[in-house]
């Protein structure tokens, strides 16, 4: 019977926790599609990009409102774009994924609200080749602040070393990053790095701390060369010059959030020899 009501309990939870994360994949919405137009997220509320509707609070369902109307807009009849279902879902299995991983602990709406963020950032990414400063500046000032009330984020006691943490982190990434841009700049007579890519990485640094921008430029850099050769391999050679990189670092950032730090810990002590 104890067993029944545990599971019975943690199936509601996960649940719980999915919803949640689909309703912020919604406000998600919002913003990919808002920030970039310079309009605010907070007012007015939301419309039909077709016909500038006010869509009802029963039409504004997370992932269900889809389904409901046959992808279209009540007054108009316009296609409702499948990318607002994709980001519902996406931010609500990670939002689940991150809570199986941490569970109760400060990590996990920490974590919830660095995902949100990679999933704006990366979505208005593609459609613009740019990453908003609402998301990269304001993510590192964040990652200061939330470092500094909760040094457990770092593994640390203290809140002078959880700061500290957080800003060699921030400053790990973007210096790095920046680096490897002029580099690539002088040996290619052309920009290599967005500052976009610069700004996002000294906030992932800011909130996961110098071990995690290592683990991110190396993950970020294999998975967009596998991405390169797959389509080159496939004829699209073009397109894989048109994928901006921000992607490929929140994909990294996630697979660390995710358990890839413990992969990576477990790896080089198997290296040692430990």
């Amino acid at each position: 019977m104890a067993v029944s009501m545990c599971y019975t309990a943690f199936l509601f939870y996960s649940a719980l926790v999915f919803m949640l994360g689909a309703c912020i994949g919604s406000f998600a919405n919002v913003c990919i599609y808002r920030m970039p137009r310079g309009r605010s997220i907070v007012l007015p509320r939301s419309s039909c990009p077709h016909c500038d509707g006010k869509i009802a609070w029963y039409d504004n369902i997370p992932l269900l409102s889809f389904f409901l109307l046959g992808c279209k807009c009540r007054s108009c009849g316009g296609k409702i774009a499948g990318r607002y279902f994709t980001v519902e879902l996406l931010t609500g299995i990670l939002f689940l994924l991150v809570w199986l991983h941490y569970g109760v602990s400060v990590k996990t709406p920490v974590c919830w609200i660095v995902v949100t963020g990679l999933i704006i950032g990366t979505f208005i990414d593609f459609d613009f080749m740019i990453i908003p400063d609402q998301i990269t500046i304001g993510g590192f000032f964040a990652g200061f602040i939330f470092s500094f009330v909760f040094p457990g984020l770092h593994d640390v006691s203290s809140h002078f070393d959880g700061f500290k943490s957080s800003f060699i982190g921030f400053m790990a990434g973007a210096f790095i990053l920046w680096l490897v841009g002029e580099l690539g700049r002088l040996a290619f007579k052309k920009e290599a790095m967005g500052m976009g890519d610069v700004k996002l990485l000294g906030a992932l640094g800011a909130f996961l701390g110098w071990k995690a921008v290592l683990f991110i430029i190396m993950g970020a850099s294999l998975a967009g060369a596998l991405a390169g050769m797959a389509m080159v391999f496939t004829g699209n050679k073009q397109m894989s010059s048109r994928i901006p990189f921000g992607p490929y670092l929140a994909l990294a950032a996630v697979v660390w959030i995710l358990g890839g730090n413990e992969a990576w810990f477990a790896y080089v002590n198997w290296l040692r020899g430990g």
